[in-house]
């Protein structure tokens, strides 16, 4: 299997910290922009597309900040690779961002940048800030 290669995109945001902390770190607010359906039990959360399922473990997440996981499929093969989507607020502008970290095999890069720019965009679209 090829190298994956890290990239990160950042999103401009018109909402406060704390009500996009919940759509990022919760089973429910996951769900209604990143896949048809997130359960978590303790650090494993299983999400759900169109009846296929992948599941993540939770390496980290700090509160209005940021969360991070890792595939399982990458866990089980000891693969350092993690998706992170990090809350950045300017301190003079207070303009929000979200900064989304990512890996993809190099042929792949457009792809998953399409794939996030899209669920970022249905994001922005359950906060009303589209």
């Amino acid at each position: 299997m090829d190298e994956k290669v890290k990239f990160e995109l950042e999103f401009p945001i018109q909402a406060s910290p704390q009500l996009l902390y919940q759509y990022l770190s919760t089973p429910s607010g996951m769900s209604e922009w990143f896949s048809d359906n997130v359960n978590s039990r303790g650090e494993l959360y299983t999400f759900i597309w169109d009846g296929s399922e992948e599941q993540a473990k939770l390496l980290s997440k700090k509160n209005g900040e940021r969360i991070k996981f890792r595939w399982m499929v990458d866990e089980e093969d000891g693969n350092p690779y993690f998706f992170e989507i990090r809350i950045q607020v300017d301190e003079i502008t207070k303009d929000v961002s979200l900064i989304v970290t990512d890996y993809a095999e190099e042929d792949e890069i457009e792809e998953a940048k399409m794939l996030w720019t899209n669920q970022i965009s249905d994001l922005k679209q359950v906060l009303g800030s589209a």
